[in-house]
């Protein structure tokens, strides 16, 4: 059979070789472009793949000492570890929200209710205040009154994006526990598509990586849990509001390193300014011990050991995160460092 091809006709092998090589790049690039492409439109779901691979991985040794409780010789949890660890998240959030919601709503319904009383005295307050003698009380209950409907109206628009957020969060759960069920069968499927020396190198470094990804949660783990126990005695010791409920949203944002943390502390700051000054600087004296004793004595010696990773590459990827991919960004960014630090030690780093 003769192959139709025109190209070969009157040329060397060489100028056929070369024109082949030059049709190849070219299909090469155009694939490679329509893959971007297809990344860019994707791109929100790819991220939420990637969340969820990255807390499969990073639950790991979570699930590994679930597992590995004895009871005498027997593992009640072997294979429930997974179920296990959800109920132990599902109790803490329901035994949280049980101590915690009822008394903010409590307060919220009170506050509602003398509005309109306490809002004329405020304003003869405010009155005191330079430049503000020209406030009208009327006019600003009716501004008050104004927004909070125009809030209410706003709050019910916004349930199509509630449930969205709701049905991420879901499937993100989902995803998480389907890499952990079945995230060493993809594992080896992309490490197939390698030729079998990239391959084991490969592997080799991601194995690497992982442990030291465990590692970070270990390590973070920590320092959520004594900074949750700081505040919440120290909040209930200065008698702030919601001291229960401060301190652990407290602890569990600082997954979100420095930004969590701030962010509770300055909404601690809020609630307590509303009872009196002096717990105000007692919060405020708080948040300065602790970041003073987190920077120079907790994060080196349990980060420094866990993950191995410098101060600045910390708030770099952090900065980084957060511009792509916001709060989701900044809570998986520690551990993104850390597998781009081991992939660029292992390919990039040139050693003597």
């Amino acid at each position: 059979m003769i192959e139709s091809q025109p190209e070969l006709i009157g040329a060397t092998p060489k100028e056929n070789e070369s024109r082949r090589t030059a049709r190849s790049y070219i299909v090469f690039a155009f694939v490679v472009a329509f893959a971007c492409y297809l990344a860019w439109l994707l791109r929100h779901e790819l991220l939420l793949v990637y969340v969820s691979a990255l807390f499969a991985v990073v639950l790991q040794p979570a699930l590994n000492g679930i597992a590995g409780i004895r009871i005498g010789r027997f593992q009640p949890f072997r294979r429930t570890a997974i179920l296990v660890l959800l109920l132990c998240v599902a109790g803490g959030a329901a035994l949280f929200g049980f101590l915690a919601v009822p008394p903010i709503v409590r307060d919220l319904q009170e506050f509602s209710k003398e509005l309109p009383q306490r809002l004329p005295q405020l304003v003869e307050k405010l009155r005191r205040v330079p430049f503000a003698d020209r406030i009208d009380p009327g006019d600003l209950v009716e501004r008050v009154e104004t927004t909070a409907a125009n809030s209410a109206a706003y709050v019910l628009l916004s349930l199509k994006n509630w449930a969205s957020a709701l049905f991420t969060i879901g499937m993100g759960l989902i995803l998480t526990v389907y890499f952990e069920l079945e995230g060493d069968v993809a594992y080896r499927w992309v490490l197939s598509f390698f030729r079998r020396r990239t391959r084991e190198r490969l592997d080799g470094t991601l194995t690497r990586a992982k442990g030291r990804m465990g590692r970070w949660l270990i390590g973070q783990g920590s320092l959520m849990l004594i900074l949750g126990v700081a505040a919440t005695g120290t909040y209930a010791a200065l008698h702030v509001r919601y001291a229960y409920a401060l301190g652990v949203l407290t602890g569990l944002l600082n997954i979100i390193p420095v930004v969590g943390a701030a962010v509770c502390i300055c909404l601690a700051l809020v609630v307590a300014s509303f009872d009196s000054w002096g717990r105000v600087l007692g919060v405020a004296i708080f948040y300065f011990v602790w970041i003073n004793l987190e920077n120079s004595f907790l994060v080196p010696r349990i980060m420094k050991s866990s993950v191995d990773l410098p101060g600045l590459a910390v708030i770099v990827a952090l900065l980084i995160g957060s511009a792509l991919a916001g709060v989701v960004g900044a809570a998986v960014a520690v551990p993104t460092a850390v597998l781009v630090a081991v992939l660029a030690e292992e390919y990039l780093v040139q050693r003597d």
